[in-house]
């Protein structure tokens, strides 16, 4: 049985209002994912809305795949999440997916890039931004493709990570050839959902918020499969995202 919710949340761009259904029983992390992916994106239809009205244009558009060359940060539930429905993947395609990503693996070793990205996996307490810039960098510094990147077209587009729906820029399609040195307009993000998920995870495991890169997401899925296995009641885990949501929001307005 589901029950269904009705969400009113202002965010800066304008009120979003809607309607979710939750299980009422005890639920897995990874059943609350898509819908918090879907109050993310449709905080972020409003963002795209306010641009558009101001004589701003959306530049991304489907086989524009400049930003899948950046590292890609997943929150646990996430993670877990992309490791089911990989999981559920016909043979031939999860195979393909696999052989990407050892051969990614295999590229970040080369570049004594892996085991950083392990380091900020599984750290014991945040990292900070600082820390993470010159991890980030380099990494993009490679320009590998995405693993789940198929002909410049996302192969999991339904399963992407929250921060990958985040980034829609308004600048020149062209500059996003290179993001860190070119004037790119990203719209605001009000709400991060990859950040707002990991904060969840962190208060129900009493472990510390992490994000994970997505060329390990997988692996790191399975060494902590157990975890995942854990499970809440749907309504208690609907009340933890909204809290987060509203510090998120809380934080939005005060910046304007």
């Amino acid at each position: 049985m589901v029950e269904r919710f009705d969400i009113s949340l202002n965010t800066p761009a304008g009120r979003l209002t809607t309607a979710i259904d939750v299980p009422t029983g005890l639920i897995p992390i990874t059943a609350i994912v898509p819908v918090t992916r879907r109050l993310g994106e449709e905080a972020a239809q409003l963002e795209a809305q306010q641009a558009i009205e101001a004589g701003q244009t959306i530049s991304c558009r489907m086989g524009c795949a400049a930003c899948c060359r950046m590292l890609v940060p997943l929150s646990p539930p996430e993670a877990f999440s992309l490791r089911d429905y990989v999981g559920q993947l016909p043979t031939d395609r999860r195979t393909l997916l696999l052989t990407r990503l050892s051969e990614t693996r295999d590229r970040l070793k080369e570049a004594n890039l892996w085991g950083q990205l392990n380091g900020v996996a599984e750290a014991s307490k945040p990292i900070p931004d600082e820390a993470l810039d010159p991890i980030n960098r380099a990494y993009y510094a490679l320009r590998i493709p995405c693993p789940y990147l198929e002909n410049e077209m996302c192969s999991i587009y339904e399963a992407r990570p929250a921060a990958c729906r985040e980034l829609l820029v308004t600048s020149p399609a062209e500059l996003c050839q290179d993001l860190v040195e070119n004037p790119v307009r990203p719209l605001p993000v009000s709400m991060r959902i990859g950040s707002i998920l990991g904060l969840v995870w962190g208060t129900l495991t009493n472990s510390p918020p992490r994000l994970i890169p997505l060329p390990m997401a997988l692996e790191w899925a399975e060494r902590h499969v157990a975890a995942s296995r854990q499970t809440w009641p749907g309504s208690s885990l609907l009340d933890q995202v909204l809290d987060n949501m509203w510090r998120f929001l809380s934080q939005a307005f005060q910046k304007k």
